[in-house]
C-alpha cells in the first residue's frame, strides 16, 4: 500500500480516480494501476458514506491533526502569499489560476489526495485498534495492538507522558497475563514484557523527578506500584508452581521500585545534588546523611 499510495505518479491518479468516484468528469486515459487502486478508492468511498461508530482517544486525535498540519504546512498547501510582496505583482485570483501549470495543480491535488489517505488510514486503524483492546499473544490482532501502543508513544510530549505510558502498557500486559495462567512460555513471555514496560515507565519517570526535583512523579510512581503490586499478587492464586515462581519475580521488581522512589523521595527532600549513578530503574542516589 505505501508503494501505491505514497509514489508521485500513483498519487496523482489516485487524485483523479478519487474525483471521478465523486461525480468529477472522467478521464478518457486508463492507467495500468487503476486496479491496484480501486481497493483503495473504494475504501474512500466507504469512510465517507458510512464512517467507523469508534470513539476515537482525544490524544490521538490531538496528535493526528498535528501530524496532518505540519504535513500540510511542509507540503506548501494552503500557503498564503508573503504579506510582503507587492499586490501590484500579484496576479488575481483567475490570473493565477490561468497560470497554474498542469502539472502543479495535479501535484497540489495529489497531496491532497496524500493527505486524505493518511487521514482515512488513521481512522480505519482506529477502528482496528479498538477491536484489538483484548488481543492476547497468539491472536491476529495482538500485533496491531502492540504497534498502537507503539504510535501512542510516539505522539507522547514528553518523557512523563511517555513514562505514564508505559505504566499504563505494564497494567495491560498484567490483563493479558490472568488470561494465559496455565500457559507457562506464553505467561512467562507476557510478565517478561510487563516488567519492562515497567523499568521503562519507571526509569523515565525517575529521571523526570530528579531533573526537576519534585516529587509529583514519584507519587505516580508510587500509586502504580500500589494497585500493580495488589494485582500480581492475584495471580499467585490457584497458579502452578512455575507460574508462581515467575509471579514472584514481578512482585520483587515492584518492591525495589517502591524502595527507589522512597530513597529519591528522601533525597530531594534533603536537596542531595543529582545522582550520577542510574540503572534500569534510572537515577541511583545517595543516602541522605542521618537516614537510616
Amino acid at each position: 500500500m505505501d508503494d501505491i499510495l505514497f509514489s508521485r505518479r500513483r498519487a496523482e491518479r489516485f487524485a483523479q480516480l478519487l474525483d471521478e468516484a465523486n461525480g468529477a468528469r472522467r478521464h478518457h486515459v486508463r492507467s495500468r494501476v487503476d486496479g491496484q487502486l480501486a481497493p483503495l478508492v473504494a475504501v474512500g468511498q466507504r469512510l465517507s458514506v458510512d464512517p467507523p461508530a469508534v470513539e476515537v482517544d482525544q490524544d490521538f486525535r490531538t496528535g493526528l491533526r498535528a501530524m496532518l498540519l505540519a504535513t500540510a504546512e511542509r507540503e506548501g498547501l494552503g500557503t498564503a502569499p508573503a504579506a510582503s510582496e507587492p499586490a501590484a505583482t500579484r496576479p488575481s485570483t483567475a490570473a493565477r489560476g490561468r497560470l497554474l501549470p498542469a502539472a502543479t495543480a495535479r501535484r497540489a491535488r495529489a497531496r491532497g489526495a496524500i493527505l486524505v489517505g493518511i487521514a482515512a488510514g488513521a481512522i480505519a486503524v482506529s477502528g482496528i485498534s479498538a477491536a484489538s483492546e483484548n488481543a492476547v499473544p497468539g491472536d491476529a490482532l495482538y500485533g496491531m495492538k502492540r504497534s498502537t501502543e507503539r504510535a501512542q508513544l510516539a505522539l507522547a510530549s514528553s518523557d512523563i507522558s511517555r513514562g505514564q505510558l508505559f505504566l499504563d502498557f505494564a497494567r495491560t500486559r498484567l490483563g493479558e497475563a490472568a488470561k494465559l495462567r496455565g500457559d507457562r512460555i506464553g505467561y512467562s513471555a507476557v510478565l517478561d514484557d510487563m516488567d519492562a514496560d515497567t523499568r521503562q515507565g519507571v526509569r523515565l519517570l525517575t529521571t523526570a523527578a530528579v531533573q526537576r526535583a519534585e516529587s509529583g512523579s514519584l507519587d505516580t510512581l508510587n500509586s502504580f506500584v500500589t494497585s500493580q503490586r495488589r494485582a500480581v499478587s492475584g495471580l499467585l492464586d490457584g497458579s502452578t508452581r512455575v507460574d508462581r515462581d515467575r509471579t514472584q519475580r514481578s512482585l520483587h521488581l515492584l518492591e525495589s521500585v517502591r524502595e527507589r522512589s522512597d530513597t529519591l523521595r528522601a533525597a530531594i527532600a534533603c536537596g542531595l545534588p543529582a545522582p550520577t549513578a542510574s540503572d534500569a530503574l534510572g537515577p541511583d542516589p545517595s543516602t541522605c546523611p542521618g537516614a537510616r
